[in-house]
């Protein structure tokens, strides 16, 4: 059975939906978890849903002095840090209840996308992967949507931050390897019972994915040691099979 005793886990975008869902089984198998949103009584109400050690640290992912912060009080909360998973990201429906063709995209809507999406995911490992050389291993899991992997009408801003993602988790791997460092990437499936499909009327519902649906994979890929599969991105129930 996989465990994550002695693992110390920040999980941004953890407020709610899959971040949330993902951050409570983490604790459950026994990692320390650092969540981390904009919202704190959004987190605290997580927290104490949870069982096991969850640690509140609200914040902006796309301001650097705050995410240097949440990796901080990490360290100081738990010690170190040894798995990242990036959860936090933002689309035209969280805006529009709507696509739009890429060429009717506001501008700031564009770069907020890919503030939240790619500079957010940056940021976040720059400052927690010093701590998982530091430890000597670690897991970095990106959290990325099939439309990673191929194009999509009136998506267009969605698409381009989880294509950049992509290539940055292949990059990644690369450059930790040497580190006994994994990092890969991980999607549902599918869509998802979060906010992000709010708008969606029941008769549309019918194949909507439980929130629950990363928690296996995730816990899996967390799990890894040194020798860990790296460079890899796949859906959950793929990653499910090969690990």
């Amino acid at each position: 059975m996989t465990t994550l005793d002695d693992e110390v886990v920040i999980v941004t975008g953890a407020s709610r939906g899959l971040g949330a869902s993902m951050a409570k089984r983490f604790a459950r198998e026994g990692a320390s978890v650092t969540i981390t949103a904009r919202s704190e009584s959004d987190l605290q109400a997580v927290a104490d849903a949870g069982d096991g050690e969850i640690h509140v640290a609200p914040a902006d992912i796309t301001d650097e002095a705050a995410v240097r912060d949440v990796v901080a009080t990490t360290v100081d909360e738990f010690g170190s840090v040894t798995g990242l998973v990036n959860n936090a990201g933002i689309g035209l429906l969280n805006m529009y209840d709507e696509g739009r063709l890429l060429h009717d995209v506001d501008t700031e809507d564009f770069r907020q996308i890919m503030e939240v999406n790619v500079t957010g995911v940056f940021l976040c490992s720059k400052y927690a992967v010093p701590e998982m050389i530091e430890a000597g291993r670690g897991n970095v899991v990106n959290i990325s949507s099939g439309l990673g992997r191929r194009g999509s009408a009136r998506w267009g801003p969605y698409v381009t931050s989880k294509w950049a993602l992509e290539g940055m988790t292949r990059t990644q791997a690369k450059e930790l390897d040497e580190y006994g460092i994994n990092a890969n990437a991980l999607d549902p499936g599918g869509r998802v019972d979060t906010g992000f499909w709010d708008h969606l009327p029941e008769s549309e519902r019918a194949e909507i994915l439980d929130p629950d649906v990363m928690n296996d994979a995730a816990t899996g890929l967390l799990a890894q040691g040194p020798d860990g599969v790296t460079g890899e991105s796949m859906p959950a129930e793929e990653w499910e099979q090969r690990l």
